[in-house]
């Protein structure tokens, strides 16, 4: 009985993990310059890129989690905020699957590695079975 609870355990915990989605994170990039970290999005949440110009002149990037709601729109922001100077203006796109917001030409590995961790799951079942 105690290893079909540990069984179980493992599954569920497999599962939880496994939902947290992974994204790449960069607060501001300028031009092809994008310093990224990793980070793990809440409830409601996509990776997403975005891509913009401010002032009008420079690119600018930016790399992380976003509300779904806020997916696929394109922001102005003014400075100073209650005027209608546009300080930049951004796409930002969204993406639901594990470092999806990697530059593009970037090889993903993160279905390999959910194959791989759901693999090593039934195994661990199996065997406290």
């Amino acid at each position: 009985m105690n290893k079909i609870f540990h069984g179980f355990f493992a599954v569920a915990l497999y599962f939880a993990v496994g939902q947290a989605l992974q994204c790449y994170d960069c607060k501001l990039g300028i031009g092809s310059l994008c310093i990224t970290t990793k980070t793990t999005c809440g409830a409601n949440e996509h990776c997403f890129s975005g891509v913009g110009k401010a002032v009008g002149l420079l690119d600018i990037k930016m790399k992380g989690c976003l509300e779904v709601t806020k997916c696929n729109r394109t922001e102005q922001v003014n400075f100073p905020s209650n005027s209608s100077t546009q300080f930049y203006q951004m796409t930002k796109t969204c993406c639901s699957t594990d470092l999806c917001n990697s530059a593009p030409g970037h090889f993903h590995v993160s279905a390999i590695s959910m194959v791989l961790a759901t693999i090593s799951s039934v195994f661990m079942v199996k065997f406290l079975i």
